[in-house]
Order: structure tokens, then sequence, then C-alpha cells
């Protein structure tokens, strides 16, 4: 079954967001225009409560974008977002949300951050995604979303790890340090995932 993950296209990752990726709403139109190629649509939310330890706030004394030992974890503190409830958290509103059958939700436990859809960066919790997509008879998964270079990236690896088929819609994903893409892009590859564009899906 040819599936579609959305990964975190939140406001607050878009344009003016708490945790900005330079012309992230580009993707939208994008992904608007591909859903009907897809059997199964699915969304990973990051819904983090206020609490959560990868907000430099919640760290007296240390600054944005500065790296921490987090639980035996290596964690860069990012900008508070995401925030439960909040209009930062929403889906961009111009995504187009009815064919989205369901929402894996991550980034909760306040002790550790998670980007991608399938685990915690600790690998200890799962989400459900992946059963939810066995049991659904997904095999081949195509990515998009924010911010190619984390989320979407870490997503990506799990699901070749869960040995499903990968695959990355290029212009319908960008990187937050599109300076170090290139070697994202390489890391997909030789871990057997593909690359493709919104026009060949």
């Amino acid at each position: 079954m040819k599936t579609l993950i959305i990964v975190d296209a939140q406001n607050d990752f878009m344009p003016g967001g708490a945790l900005e990726v330079k012309q992230g709403d580009k993707i939208i139109p994008v992904i608007n225009s591909i859903l009907s190629q897809f059997e199964l649509v699915v969304a990973t939310q990051d819904w983090h409560p206020a609490n959560h330890k990868s907000f430099a706030v919640n760290h007296p004394g240390k600054k944005e974008f500065e790296v921490i030992d987090l639980n035996g974890l290596e964690q860069k503190l990012w900008p508070t977002h995401c925030v439960q409830g909040t209009k930062g958290a929403d889906f961009h509103p111009d995504l187009e949300m009815k064919p989205i059958e369901a929402i894996f939700r991550k980034g909760m436990d306040p002790e550790i951050d998670s980007y991608s859809g399938f685990y915690d960066n600790g690998h200890k919790k799962i989400t459900g995604l992946s059963g939810y997509l066995k049991e659904k008879g997904a095999v081949d998964l195509y990515f998009c979303g924010l911010a190619a270079d984390i989320c979407v990236y870490y997503t990506l690896l799990d699901a070749l790890r869960e040995n499903f088929k990968a695959t990355l819609i290029e212009d319908a994903a960008v990187p937050l340090l599109p300076e170090g893409f290139d070697k994202i892009r390489r890391d997909i590859i030789s871990g057997g995932g593909r690359i493709t564009n919104s026009e060949e899906v």
C-alpha cells in the first residue's frame, strides 16, 4: 500500500513560528497536490508539554541551540515550540486534513525528545505508528514535512529499520539547516532509502 507520512507540518515550524524553517510553508501546496496519489495518509505531530526538557527556557543559564546531556542522551536545546493545545502546535491552516486517517503525537514525555514519528530519541517508547502501518498493510512509505534534516530524517531512518520501503519527497520537505543537507541525502540513500520529487510520485 502506497502511504504518505506527513511529518510535523505545524505552525511553529513555519515562517514566523517559534522554531522557523525558512520557506517551510512552500511544502503545503506541494503536499496538497499529491494527496490523491496515496492509498493511506497519516501525519505526525510534535506535542510537547510546556515543561519539556528539550526547551532552553527550562534550563536556567543555558541558551537556545546549546547542546547538553539529557538523561544520557545528547540534546540540543530548542526554542519553546509545539506546546500542547497552542496555535503553534496546530497543523498549517492550508494543509488539507480530510485525507489524513490518523495522527501520531510525539514528544509528550518531558524527559526525552522525540524526533522520529516511530520512537523517542532513546528508542525506548514506541508511538504505535509502525504497528498501525503494518496492520494496514502499508509497505511503501513516502515522507514529507518539516524539518527535512531532523524529524523527517529520523522518521525515515526508523522506517527503514522497521523494514518499510522509505522515500523522501524532496520538494515537499525543507531542512532547518540547508548547508548540512547533502550529507543527510547521502545517509538516506546509503541506508537503503530513496529520494524523489512530487512530480514522480
